[in-house]
């Protein structure tokens, strides 16, 4: 399968060659030339599949170069780790199911694309004699999920920004407690949005990035999005194993848009999908463009520290992809919507909005402190389950868009041990921890502070980088 940019100005690449380059050269982002198809038939065949196994044949059809036995193996590999099952759906009332996602080693759903995608880096770089350098910024679980799918591999070196006191205390410590010699953490005096807008200047520049190596684990990288449409596959088929056919809603807290793009792609591949629902924090940029049809990002100065931080996000990487779909693949108004958000700070589809919900089924919702507490509190007391402040925005906001018949099923995306002080705050619970878990919040951290300047980034990179 080749794979174009959303910019126009990328020759065809293979599933290989997009996940080494990161951002394409022209700035954009890779996506399918058109998107693998599955019928209801082959959903049927599936339903018999453990995770890995369905997760080989979802990935085949995107990574058509590389052989079916190699992409079993390292499915099987990356989900060894797991608990049976790997994601479990668990009900927590009459209308919603959390899917279950944070099984993993960082107690987040990014785990579940980073540790396939650990697998298939080391994989490539192997094949290729080849070495990365990977250049990330993290609003909290991308760095850790991330850093413990790649640390100790000797092709790869890892470079992740994070906003300076923006994350949890155990978001810090899984990050920082690593000291693995090729593992680096930065925390950059701003808040997220620097921090990527720092890794897309590194990116953009093609020398740079040629001469250093550099790749993404980002959610701009596909094989992040791919591997992560496996588990919409794996949710529908569990909630529909006992009654069939079925359409079903998913609810996805979203900042960079990269989990929620994961639905749209398996939407757009043939998935019963009715309504993907946006969940937004108080940094709803992308609530007000579903709403709106006007993107108008935020300055740092704006985006909010909040207790959802992983969703502390004004500038989301992924919507690029979803704007390639909706101005028709048509690479120049892709480019020209980006030209208008650096003349004017935002751009208008205000003209298209109906098709948000008519042709893709998206709607979005926002979710403050206040009713991150209230939705806890209210799921602990019907169903014992303590959720995460994230999982809790998703609920809010999927209660607002429950229809009768279809099952809506909350993605859930981490651990709430990650977030203990909100818990406490929401129910007086004192959450406890497994003594490795308190080890690593015990343990000295490693990191470099860093002002957010590009030119100290790059000196740094040049002197840690492997080559």
């Amino acid at each position: 399968m080749p794979f174009i940019s959303t910019r126009g100005g990328m020759q065809p690449q293979s599933f290989s060659e997009t996940l080494l380059e990161g951002l394409a050269p022209d700035g954009g982002l890779s996506v399918p030339e058109s998107m693998p198809e599955v019928d209801g038939e082959t959903l049927e065949r599936w339903r018999a599949l453990t995770y890995p196994q369905l997760a080989t044949e979802v990935l085949a059809l995107f990574a058509t170069d590389i052989p079916r036995q190699d992409l079993a193996r390292m499915t099987a590999d990356a989900y060894a780790g797991f608990p049976d099952g790997v994601v479990p759906l668990r009900r927590i009332d009459d209308d919603l199911t959390l899917v279950g996602l944070s099984e993993g080693p960082t107690l987040a759903f990014k785990d579940m694309a980073m540790q396939f995608l650990g697998q298939v880096l080391e994989y490539t770089l192997e094949k290729q004699g080849a070495v990365l350098n990977i250049l990330g910024a993290t609003s909290g679980d991308t760095g850790s999920a991330a850093e413990h799918a790649l640390r100790g591999k000797e092709r790869i070196a890892v470079f992740m920004l994070s906003p300076q006191g923006r994350m949890s205390a155990f978001q810090r410590a899984q990050m920082f407690s690593l000291d693995d010699e090729n593992v680096h953490n930065i925390a950059v005096a701003g808040v997220f949005d620097d921090c990527q807008n720092l890794v897309k200047k590194l990116a953009g520049d093609l020398d740079f990035k040629r001469a250093q190596h550099l790749g993404a684990v980002n959610s701009i990288n596909l094989a992040r999005i791919t591997a992560q449409t496996v588990y919409y596959f794996w949710a529908w088929l569990r909630a529909t194993d006992a009654g069939g056919w079925a359409e079903v809603s998913f609810t996805v807290p979203s900042g960079n848009f990269g989990n929620i793009l994961s639905g749209f792609f398996a939407k757009q591949m043939g998935l019963p999908i009715r309504r993907l629902v946006l969940a937004a924090n108080e940094n709803n940029v992308l609530d007000e463009f579903f709403r709106t049809g006007v993107y108008r990002p935020r300055s740092a100065a704006q985006t909010l520290a909040t207790s959802s931080p992983s969703m502390d996000i004004s500038k989301a990487s992924n919507l690029e992809r979803f704007i390639f779909e909706l101005v028709d693949r048509d690479p120049a108004r892709v480019v020209g919507a980006w030209d208008d958000l650096e003349a004017q700070g935002f751009f208008d589809f205000s003209a298209e909005r109906e098709r948000f919900v008519e042709e893709f089924g998206i709607v979005s919702g926002t979710s403050t402190h206040d009713d991150r507490l209230a939705t806890i509190r209210a799921v602990y007391e019907a169903s014992g389950e303590v959720i995460d402040p994230h999982t809790a925005d998703g609920v809010k906001v999927a209660r607002e868009h429950v229809e009768p018949g279809v099952p809506m099923l909350v993605l859930e995306t981490a651990k709430p041990e990650k977030f203990a002080e909100t818990i406490h705050e929401a129910i007086g619970v004192e959450l406890g921890y497994s003594p490795e878990l308190r080890a690593m919040l015990d343990a000295p951290q490693h990191v470099t502070e860093m002002a957010d300047d590009e030119q100290a980034l790059r000196a740094f990179i040049q002197e840690h980088a492997r080559h």
